[in-house]
C-alpha cells in the first residue's frame, strides 16, 4: 500500500474498511511514515461497529480520532465534525478517512471532495470481500464502484482484497480470493493495493501473495508492526 497523506477506504457494507482503517492508522504511527497520524470516521450509515470504538486505543498511541457526534448512537445523521477540513489543510499530519458503505455512505464526503482532488498525494482505496453478498463477482464490485463514486464524486485510485470469512477464514481462503481479485483488477483497471489478513494467518501466506498487510481483527487494536516481513 502507497503511504500517501490521504487514504480514504470505502467499499460495500461488511467490507472491513473500518478494521483496515484503525490498523493502518497504526501502522503510520508505529513505523514513523507520520508524526502525526488523525482517523476521520465519516460513517454515517452503521452506528454499530465504527473507529470510534477504537478511540482509547488509537488516543493511547498518539493518533486524533475525528467522529460524527452521533457515533454510537442509534441515530444515523450526516452530522460530520468540521475537524475533518483540518486533515486538507494541515499538510504536516496524514489523514485517513473511513467512508460509510455504497452510494449512501459516499455522500459523507461530498462536502470534501473539491479538497480531496486538490491533494496531490492521496489513495482513494475500494475495499472488497468477495464473501459478503452483493460484492461475490467482478461485476457486482464493478457496480459497487460506480455507484460509489457516482455519489462521492472521486475515482478510486486502486483496490484492497479483504476477502475473509471472519473468525472461520483461513490461510487458504484469502489465496483463493487472489484471482477473482486480479479479475476485478483488470476489469476496473486499478491496481491491487494490498491483499488482508489476520496476522494470524501471515506466517502461511508471506511470500505467497504480494503486498500483504496484516491485520489484528476483532480484539482491542494494540500499536504492533502490521506488515508482514517480506513486504518492509
Amino acid at each position: 500500500m502507497k503511504n500517501q497523506r490521504i487514504t480514504v477506504f470505502a467499499g460495500h457494507y461488511g467490507s472491513g474498511k473500518t478494521n483496515i482503517a484503525v490498523n493502518y492508522a497504526l501502522y503510520l504511527k508505529k513505523e514513523n511514515i507520520a508524526k502525526k497520524v488523525t482517523v476521520a470516521d465519516l460513517d454515517i450509515v452503521n452506528p454499530y461497529f465504527r473507529t470510534n470504538d477504537s478511540a482509547r486505543s488509537l488516543t493511547e498511541n498518539g493518533i486524533r480520532l475525528i467522529s460524527s457526534a452521533y457515533a454510537n448512537s442509534n441515530i444515523d445523521a450526516p452530522a460530520m465534525a468540521a475537524e475533518t477540513m483540518t486533515i486538507f489543510d494541515d499538510t504536516s499530519q496524514y489523514g485517513v478517512i473511513d467512508l460509510g458503505g455504497d452510494d449512501r455512505g459516499a455522500l459523507a464526503i461530498g462536502r470534501y471532495k473539491k479538497r480531496l482532488g486538490e491533494q496531490i498525494s492521496k489513495n482513494i482505496l475500494l475495499v472488497v470481500n468477495i464473501y459478503r453478498p452483493l460484492s461475490r463477482t467482478p461485476a457486482e464490485i464493478n457496480e459497487i464502484k460506480s455507484e460509489i463514486e457516482t455519489a462521492a464524486g472521486f475515482k478510486f485510485t486502486g483496490i484492497i482484497n479483504n476477502s475473509n470469512l471472519g473468525a472461520k477464514t483461513r490461510a487458504y481462503d484469502v489465496l483463493n480470493s487472489v484471482p477473482v481479485i486480479d479479475e476485478v483488477s483488470s476489469l476496473l483497471r486499478l491496481p491491487v493495493e494490498a491483499t488482508c489478513a489476520d496476522i494470524k494467518l501471515l506466517a502461511e501466506l508471506t511470500g505467497k501473495i504480494p503486498d500483504l498487510f496484516g491485520l489484528k481483527i476483532n480484539t482491542p487494536l494494540v500499536l504492533q508492526n502490521t506488515l508482514a516481513t517480506d513486504e518492509k
